[in-house]
């Protein structure tokens, strides 16, 4: 009897944006060839993969790495981090042998990971191919950090070095670890709905330009100073923030009771911009929809610089600093974006084509 072809895909447990990023490929690869077994391995929320992947997946709730402990998407906890990736070096053997058990138990063919550095030593082990899709590893993260982080970034590198391929996202540091890298576009999700629909379902009668979707990725932000949505008042903020104040400019969407499972992506359309902080898969879903972006800077992050480089190359943009967003009256929303400063095209098909590479792996 033939078995289905079972593909393991690894996340990292950090916010919400790998989980974005792996699940749209994830879905993708579903739409391509329905036969392929989907198996996500993350402590990612069932409902955030679901609002990806609408067909059947099997959920492994496991921890392979930590990314960066956080209070919310600017405050990080060096320390608690620190500790909890000592914890998980000294546990990789044993973290390894029981998914190498899960891996053969279930007969998984390949590994696709964004981007667990243990992803690579488990898939050595278990004798098959490991595919890594990211635009930064973690050695990259923890290196600057000094101290105990660069032993840390020295172990992460030696696993990646045990990749088979890289796939190489857009607003990129080099990877260098990794021994083959293929570049691939940006990847995320695509609106599910009408403009039209949207508006009339959620009651949104500002013009685009006027609509304005604030999105902080699964950390959020612990005080966005909802006061200076007074100074608009024909202006509309849509946001996924349950603990957002009730204004009348601002539409409350609840992504975990409402059956569809609405996105921010799906929101994008309807909207003149997106206020974010530097986030891959917020940056890179609303470059794929050509929505202009203002985002906050985040210090100490050096994925930061390469993001916010990113949309000042190829987005119409405006950068800002925490004081305007926390302490100033929002006037940044009064001028218009800035042009991207680069003419080059930026590919925006990732999604489609790591999708592909893996169908094609399993046809041939």
């Amino acid at each position: 009897m033939k078995t289905r072809p079972v593909v393991y895909i690894a996340i990292t447990n950090h916010g919400f944006g790998h989980a974005v990023r792996a699940a749209s490929v994830a879905a993708e690869i579903q739409r391509l060839n329905p036969d392929i077994l989907l198996i996500l391995v993350t402590t990612a929320p069932r409902w955030l993969l679901e609002s990806y992947i609408t067909g059947d997946f099997i959920l492994r709730e496991r921890a392979l790495d930590v990314g960066v402990i956080q209070a919310d998407s600017l405050k990080m906890d060096k320390l608690a981090t620190l500790e909890k990736l000592h914890d998980i070096r000294k546990r990789q053997y044993a973290i390894a042998a029981g998914e190498v058990n899960f891996i053969h138990l279930n007969r998984v063919g390949l590994i696709l990971a964004d981007i667990p550095p243990l992803a690579a030593t488990i898939g050595k082990a278990a004798g098959i191919p490991v595919w890594m899709m990211s635009n930064f590893g973690w050695d990259f993260i923890y290196r600057p950090w000094g101290g105990e982080f660069e032993s840390i970034a020295d172990w992460i590198a030696d696993c990646f070095s045990q990749c088979n391929c890289l796939f190489r996202l857009p607003f990129h540091e080099p990877m260098s670890a990794f021994p083959l890298i293929k570049d691939f576009g940006l990847t995320g999700g695509t609106p599910r709905y009408q403009p039209e629909t949207l508006r009339r379902e959620w009651g949104l009668k500002s013009p685009s330009e006027k609509t304005i979707l604030l999105t902080f990725g699964g950390l959020g932000l612990e005080q966005i100073p909802y006061h200076n949505l007074h100074n608009f008042p024909d202006w509309q903020f849509i946001t996924f923030d349950r603990n957002a104040p009730d204004l009348p400019n601002v539409v409350k969407i609840d992504n975990q009771t409402n059956g569809d499972r609405i996105r921010p992506v799906d929101f994008m359309p309807v909207c003149g911009r997106v206020i974010s902080k530097p986030g891959f898969s917020t940056f890179s879903e609303a470059c794929r929809q050509n929505v202009p972006i203002i985002s906050l800077t985040r210090e100490g992050f050096a994925e930061s610089p390469l993001l916010l480089r990113g949309i000042q190359q190829h987005s119409h943009h405006r950068i800002i600093s925490p004081e305007e967003f926390f302490e100033g009256n929002w006037d940044f929303l009064r001028e218009p974006p800035l042009p991207p400063q680069s003419t080059e095209p930026l590919i925006k098909n990732g999604t489609e084509a790591i999708a592909q590479a893996v169908v094609d792996y399993f046809q041939t």
